[in-house]
């Protein structure tokens, strides 16, 4: 990957790495959605979502349709946020497990994650 690549995949990440942002995609991938409708599902602020679909707007995940006073928020790429959301619900091992699930995993195996091969 190229440098612009690698910076516009940590931008992407990132967006989706705060719980409101994922559960707004989330619904978006249910279908289209203004603010209103957002905040009736989620608990947050109506300022609060908006600032949270921006970054996700920034992000190019989401984008809106004017609806005369209303913007309609969509997922703009649905093929990506689909196949991010169906590898978090797979459930990666580690997504899983707890912190405390995981230290003892590492103790249990001496305690290194490095193991030297000679």
């Amino acid at each position: 990957m190229d440098a612009d690549t690698v910076q516009k995949s940590a931008d992407l990440l990132k967006a989706l790495a705060h719980p409101t942002r994922l559960q707004i995609v989330m619904e978006l991938l249910k279908g289209t959605k203004c603010v209103t409708d957002i905040q009736e599902i989620l608990p947050a602020s109506q300022a609060n979502i908006s600032q949270h679909l921006t970054v996700l707007r920034n992000a190019h995940l989401v984008d809106f349709a004017q609806d005369g006073s209303q913007r309609c928020y969509y997922v703009s790429r649905p093929k990506l946020a689909s196949a991010v959301i169906e590898l978090l619900e797979e459930g990666e091992p580690a997504i899983r497990k707890s912190k405390d699930d995981l230290d003892r995993e590492k103790h249990s195996t001496g305690g290194s994650c490095c193991v030297r091969q000679r």
